[in-house]
């Protein structure tokens, strides 16, 4: 997966159409290989953005959980722990 894209699912406040749309992004930027599509292909990116932007908006509409929402300052402190471990120099 790539590691741009977040876990949007059971946040409080629940994930806003930006990051929705910058994880559709990403993923088409991804599966086509090209962070800016030329003109050619620029209706077709800006439509799969598009369409994959609206799907992961109706799942995470959808979604139901039992657990308690998580706190977007709480795992950003441990995503930050985690990339200084996993980077620390030896």
């Amino acid at each position: 997966m790539c590691r741009n894209i977040h876990v949007l699912h059971n946040f409080e406040p629940a994930a806003t159409s930006d990051e929705v749309r910058a994880a559709a992004l990403q993923y088409v930027r991804k599966v086509s290989g090209s962070t800016t599509p030329s003109q050619a292909n620029a209706a077709a990116f800006d439509e799969a953005v598009a369409e994959i932007a609206h799907a992961t908006q109706h799942l995470l509409d959808h979604l139901t959980t039992s657990a308690p929402p998580k706190n977007r300052e709480v795992e950003a402190e441990k995503a930050k722990a985690r990339s200084a471990q996993r980077f620390a120099q030896v």
